[in-house]
């Protein structure tokens, strides 16, 4: 007596057990991408905290740089307050921790030559016009959430640096 090829089925709502169609066994394939999602979460998830750690960092050099035009901007209108200009930058960026900010006072030439300052008694000869001018230069420094034992070749700390250049 030959025996012939049985082909069992699985009954609804039993997808996991196989299936008999004669002498192979068909497995199902339904856990595969639940495996494969599983195995992809971690390199998403870092991903996308690399993406907000690089969004907070490339924020605030925006508002270090920010703070330095209005430090320079205070600075244009009241040219002789230093302490005023460092005042309005740190001022201009409450949400940037250890913020610190330097200003001067100088002159030089309008084509850009012979930047001197603070500005001599006797200034440097200048072809066309001398002018007089202020800067503001801030500086912060920036912490990443990830430090290199998460992310291999990061910082531990990144400066950020700001200057704004104004003349009157």
């Amino acid at each position: 007596m030959e025996k012939q090829a049985q082909v069992e089925r699985s009954l609804p709502g039993a997808y996991n057990q196989p299936q008999v169609i004669g002498a192979a066994w068909v497995k199902s394939e339904q856990g595969a991408s639940l495996v494969e999602i599983a195995l992809l979460l971690p390199f998403l998830g870092l991903l996308l905290l690399g993406v907000i750690d690089f969004g907070r960092a490339y924020y605030l050099g925006i508002e270090v740089a920010s703070a330095a035009e209005a430090g320079a901007l205070y600075g244009s209108q009241n040219p002789t307050d230093t302490a005023g200009m460092q005042s309005a930058a740190i001022t201009d960026a409450p949400d940037v921790p250890g913020m610190t900010a330097t200003a001067t006072i100088g002159c030089e030439c309008s084509d850009g030559s012979s930047s001197q300052s603070p500005c001599p008694a006797t200034p440097p000869t200048c072809a066309v016009n001398l002018v007089n001018y202020v800067q503001v230069t801030t500086t912060a420094i920036y912490t990443p959430m990830f430090r290199s034992w998460v992310i291999p070749g990061l910082p531990s700390s990144i400066t950020l640096h700001g200057s704004a250049k104004m003349r009157q």
